[in-house]
């Protein structure tokens, strides 16, 4: 009598929607990318230098490289979270032997911007720290997932790579973040600039680990 009963717990749980976290990943990295595509049109646009972005002019090559990996990692790494995609061996590979390389190339020029470009008006010591620490943490999140997928532990890979994704797209979250805070007390200082950007990584990891735990809790239910 239990076996009808547990068949349909799981026709029920594969006919709940696959897409909404996909496509809130999606509707999240928009954010960035509009940003980025925006910074685009005007380093090749011919826009006037000015000193939020000389910097940008003076050095172009990182920037553009962090626009094009961010955007490839983060509209491509939305679609790694739909099961129904995730289950197919050839896609996760093919998106997996894409998204590393991007999510790497992200978070070391990332870092090469938070190091060698000068600090934008707003900016602070605080934050350049939080961005050494993040940006570090994405690119080892990333090279713990492959050098788990190499010795074909499933589960670390996946946690790491969920941890390396929720990094690389918490600009999106910091925008939605910072924006009650500017239409209502203005443009922050540094120092709550830093503590807005800094709760959006705390906020991402926080969802990537909560993430982690479900699999690992419906893992060992099965």
């Amino acid at each position: 009598m239990t076996t009808p009963v547990l068949n349909a717990a799981v026709r029920r749980v594969r006919r709940r929607p696959q897409w909404p976290v996909p496509v809130g990943l999606l509707l999240l990295s928009l954010i960035p990318v509009l940003a980025g595509a925006a910074r685009l049109t005007e380093l090749t646009g011919g826009a006037a230098v000015t000193p939020q972005n000389a910097r940008f002019f003076a050095s172009p090559i990182p920037v553009v490289t962090h626009i094009v990996s961010v955007t490839t990692y983060s509209m491509l790494g939305a679609f790694q979270f739909l099961p129904s995609l995730r289950g197919r061996r050839g896609w996760h590979r093919i998106a997996g032997r894409i998204l590393a390389p991007a999510g790497l190339l992200a978070a070391l020029s990332g870092l090469w911007m938070t190091c060698f470009y000068p600090l934008p008006p707003g900016d602070g010591p605080a934050l350049f720290v939080l961005r050494l620490v993040f940006g570090s943490a994405m690119a080892m999140s990333i090279v713990l997932g492959v050098a788990a997928i190499l010795r074909r532990d499933f589960v670390r890979h996946g946690t790491w790579m969920t941890r390396g994704y929720a990094i690389g797209v918490a600009a999106g979250t910091q925008a939605l973040v910072g924006l009650p805070w500017m239409l209502l007390f203005g443009q922050p200082d540094e120092a709550t600039r830093a503590v807005l950007l800094g709760s959006a990584w705390v906020i991402n990891l926080a969802a990537a680990e909560y993430v982690v735990r479900r699999r690992a809790s419906a893992g060992r239910s099965r």
